[in-house]
């Protein structure tokens, strides 16, 4: 039982730790994700425990931290103990190897985001009738307790929201920052529109990109709500393992089971886009979106061609958010070339717990040094972009 603070002082508060998101109530969990991620939402959640893809064998063990009032939550957070950095998509390996030279036992650890999915998004849901700040805070300090407690190594908040990094930040956490590329709809009302936004040379070569597709016999569409039965997100499935199994890094965490998941009660938030050839399906995208965004998650192909890739997963991509009047596309982690499809490089946020004081020094001075050269990297992939001047301006 937790005592809430200032404001809180005669509030009971009791903070529960999960194993499993089904321990709350669906309309429970949702209610307090006003605003946020499809990722975060009750269904894609136990979807993935339920089939599998999250447990101890993959290396995310649920341990979903609930606040209550009155027996009913009023903050949450999705929360894994890790036995490794796989599927974080915040890479950590260097500081891995750097606690295990200085004789550290970093795994292992406790993370606060959704598994496999880079998305920026809302790590503390919170009642809109509550004190956000307060309950923010003592889902930082309730964090930090249960570190302590069991003397794990670190804490880590990936993705999160600027408010959130601005509670933890005083409660001790580390700051860190990355770059993800974003569309963003500059006020697009057709895809010739956000063709216009390049400079002439981009322009030609997009262009030339879409026709030579066609010219290969390939349509490509987007596929949402009825039209996405359970046969096509299968064929989704035999595409992503296929991309996952050409690559020698690849871990395939996504299971049969998932997909079939998603048909059934995750529709809503679906987007495929497919690439077809002589009525085949030989290439496509799983996308989630909601009524602001859309974001861009597993690809697969069985076939290759010539700018196959960059149509399904980008111009058409952006072609439908322009159709749907959506703000921006996300597009996932890495890739400097989809800077040149339009793409903005976007800071993200993480913030780190760390318990070892001296380990805690080291990446606070790592970290400092890293942060200046993200910015620095970002201005310059700004300086380079293909839009035309004024059409990134940060101002």
């Amino acid at each position: 039982m937790y005592l809430a603070r200032k404001g809180w002082m005669e509030t009971k508060l009791t903070v529960k730790v999960l194993k499993k998101v089904s321990e709350v109530q669906r309309d429970d969990w949702d209610h307090l994700l006003k605003g946020g991620s499809p990722f975060m939402r009750w269904d894609w959640l136990d979807a993935l425990e339920e089939t599998g893809c999250v447990n101890g064998r993959t290396g995310w063990l649920p341990q979903h931290i609930v606040i209550e009032k009155k027996g009913k939550p009023v903050a949450a957070c999705p929360m894994y103990l890790k036995g490794d950095s796989m599927g974080e998509f915040v890479f950590d390996h260097e500081w891995a190897y750097f606690a295990s030279k200085s004789g550290i036992q970093y795994y292992p650890k406790m993370l606060v985001g959704v598994p496999f999915t880079p998305v920026t998004g809302m790590r503390f849901m919170t009642d809109l009738k509550e004190d956000r700040h307060q309950l923010m805070h003592l889902l930082g300090q309730t964090l930090i307790q249960i570190c302590r407690d069991n003397k794990i190594s670190s804490v880590h908040v990936n993705f999160c929201l600027e408010d959130e990094t601005e509670v933890l930040k005083k409660l001790g956490f580390l700051s860190r920052i990355g770059l993800q590329f974003h569309w963003q709809n500059h006020g697009y009302q057709s895809f010739d529109d956000y063709l216009g936004s390049f400079r002439s040379d981009r322009r030609n070569k997009i262009k030339k990109e879409r026709r030579e597709l066609l010219a290969q016999g390939i349509q490509v569409r987007a596929v949402e709500g009825d039209e996405l039965s359970p046969s096509l997100l299968k064929t989704m499935f035999h595409l992503y393992k296929t991309h996952i199994d050409e690559l020698y890094y690849g871990r395939q965490y996504l299971t049969m089971g998932f997909f079939e998941e998603l048909a059934q009660r995750f529709k809503s938030y679906i987007c495929l886009v497919i690439a077809e050839k002589d009525s085949r399906v030989i290439a496509g995208t799983l996308n989630a979106q909601d009524e602001v965004a859309m974001y861009g998650r597993y690809w697969g192909a069985i076939e290759h061609h010539r700018f196959l890739h960059f149509n399904v997963c980008y111009y058409s991509a952006i072609e439908h958010c322009v159709h749907k009047g959506l703000q921006r596309f996300e597009a996932g982690a890495g890739g400097s070339f989809k800077g040149l499809r339009g793409l903005e490089p976007e800071k993200t946020y993480s913030m780190h717990y760390i318990l070892d004081e001296g380990f805690r020094r080291v990446l606070r001075e790592h970290l400092k040094e890293e942060r200046a050269y993200t910015v620095s990297k970002q201005n310059a992939l700004l300086e380079r972009s293909p839009l035309k001047k004024g059409m990134n301006d940060r101002g």
